[in-house]
């Protein structure tokens, strides 16, 4: 079977999208299918200096990727453009899945009535509450897929959407493990932000907390993974590291993570960490509420609560150990395997 994946953004990029159809299609490669991927140029300066190609194979997947040019009125017709150029690859798919992006294939849908074609929602807007457009774009895009995937809960009630399958994202398979208990408190706790350094996902919040825990003079190490626009705030507290690929190092290293994203919460509690994750408005609190594992992590609604936990943590750091271990229990069966057999599921309906 050959599988067509569009996603705006695709390796080299990081991010929970693109770590998303990259583990998928690396399992769809191994099991013998083929795998395309159209994806964004960011710009032709970066493609250069990363040494990409427009046309490449990574892990078996052949990866497309089109020029657009800049955010603007017109780059939905530059998409169309570029995808008219490349039809034949359309043409020679079994399977089209759009990973959010389902606009691009839009005039497609009705060029190629026969085609089966999905989508997977992965996320919501930045701006609260989502805009009418939002809501609108997303129905039409449930109502022209032959099925759908919703990245959580909370896509049903915000956006109306009826998804085939709900999901949190996947881990790699782990051989079970338990941590020694340490006794001793934990003086100065390691913590490490992951993600975005911007404000929509919370990290004023946690810019706040660091602040309030300076200023009461509790000891703690921090660091972050990520870029962003408060970069420069986020290196009064302590080191910025930017986006690294393999996150895990540093996690386990770590005591605490502060996290905004299912992905990388999976990742934290199947290596057992304390997380702690913020919203600043309802939707994000039903993104973190409404998750399967909500009961495994704390949940914040300011920079007061972050601080409460965080001293807790310290004073007692293995109060809240059977957390921790179901946590683990949970997040160690939501393997990759699982959910690359989601997607076969959707595409035999």
């Amino acid at each position: 079977m050959t599988i067509l994946f569009l996603a705006r953004r695709f390796y080299p990029n990081m991010g929970g999208v693109e770590t998303h159809v990259l583990e998928v299609g690396k399992r769809l490669v191994k099991s013998g299918h083929s795998v395309i991927v159209v994806t964004e140029i960011l710009s032709e300066k970066k493609l250069k200096k990363n040494y990409l190609k427009k046309q490449d194979i990574v892990n078996g997947i052949e990866i497309i990727r089109i020029n657009v040019g800049s955010n603007d009125r017109f780059k939905k017709f530059r998409i169309w453009r570029e995808f008219w150029k490349i039809r034949s690859t359309v043409n020679k798919a079994d399977i089209i899945h759009c990973h959010d992006v389902f606009f691009w294939y839009l005039p497609f849908r009705f060029l190629y009535p026969g085609k089966r074609v999905f989508t997977t929602f992965h996320g919501y807007e930045t701006n609260f509450p989502p805009s009418k457009k939002a809501v609108i774009i997303r129905k039409l895009s449930e109502l022209l897929s032959n099925g759908n995937i919703c990245i959580g809960e909370y896509i049903k009630k915000w956006y109306g959407t009826k998804p085939n399958y709900v999901i949190y994202g996947g881990v790699e398979k782990l051989k079970d493990f338990s941590l020694k208990e340490n006794r001793h408190p934990i003086y100065k706790p390691k913590i490490v932000l992951i993600g975005r350094l911007e404000a929509d996902i919370g990290v004023k919040i946690y810019l706040k907390s660091l602040e309030f825990l300076k200023r009461r003079n509790s000891k703690f190490y921090f660091q972050a993974l990520g870029d962003g626009s408060l970069k420069k705030e986020i290196k009064k507290y302590g080191k910025v590291l930017g986006f690294i690929e393999n996150i895990g190092i540093v996690i386990k290293t770590s005591d605490i993570v502060f996290a905004s994203s299912y992905l990388l919460m999976l990742e934290a509690l199947v290596l057992r960490k304390k997380i702690i994750a913020v919203f600043d408005n309802p939707l994000k609190e039903d993104y973190l509420k409404m998750s399967p594992f909500a009961n495994f992590i704390y949940i914040c609604k300011n920079a007061k609560e972050v601080v409460q936990v965080i001293e807790s943590e310290q004073k007692s750091p293995w109060k809240n150990k059977s957390m921790i271990d179901n946590g683990y229990k949970w997040a160690k069966a939501q393997t990759w395997d699982e959910v690359v057999s989601i997607y076969l599921k959707l595409w035999r309906l």
